[in-house]
């Protein structure tokens, strides 16, 4: 059975399996990708989907941010969840952003850290009522998140990445975005952002024009 031959497979299989909508049921999402997650062969089964692959389609659902290298393994149209890879740049390539500021994010997800580790704050944000961007922040757990370990993380939930060892990499599976932006805030200027992806702009660009 595809379940017992391929541990990504199964866990794709598994997730398509969970009450709809996904987003509404995180938990069971989290506990189903820890009992992939977490069998010692995994990485390997990992290692030959990527390699199973079709190279144009991995490299065209790319991304490059400031801190790491979004790689995208599945992204079906008919599935409300995508499963990634992000690949940590070296400390000193590290562009002051918005992984290493206090963030939020769109869409739930679980991810499991291949190799590498970071260190990652979590925090509570306080956010104005009328402008809709944070005001103060207030860290709520300091931990290094080393190789194996996993955690999972809601829309709602604000974290910051600290600094991370050369080679981290993670796997996650992301929702569908529950919201349309997501929030930062630098702590050394206390600047904060809406930040709103190029897609959700689309829209009215002919208005813009």
């Amino acid at each position: 059975m595809l379940t017992e031959t391929s541990s990504l497979s199964g866990l794709i299989v598994s997730l398509r399996e969970l009450d709809r909508p996904l987003m509404a049921h995180w938990a069971a999402v989290h506990e189903t990708f820890l009992h992939w997650v977490e069998r010692p062969d995994f990485r390997t089964h990992l290692r030959n989907y990527v390699l199973g692959l079709p190279a144009a389609e991995v490299a065209g659902r790319a991304r490059e941010t400031t801190t790491h290298f979004a790689w995208c393994l599945l992204d079906d149209p008919s599935a409300d969840f995508s499963l990634w890879l992000h690949e940590y740049k070296p400390q000193r390539d590290w562009r002051l952003g918005y992984a290493d500021s206090v963030h939020n994010h769109r869409y739930h997800f679980s991810s499991t850290m291949v190799h590498g580790s970071y260190l990652q704050e979590h925090y509570d944000a306080t956010v104005d009522p009328e402008s809709g961007l944070i005001t103060s922040v207030a860290v709520r757990s300091c931990a290094r998140c080393t190789t194996g370990s996993s955690g999972t993380m809601l829309a709602a939930d604000f974290h910051r990445i600290v600094s991370a060892e050369d080679d981290t990499m993670t796997f996650l599976v992301k929702s569908r975005p529950v919201t349309a932006s997501s929030l930062s805030y630098d702590i050394e200027s206390g600047v904060a952002h809406r930040h709103v992806p190029v897609e959700n702009r689309l829209g009215g660009l002919s208005a813009r024009i």
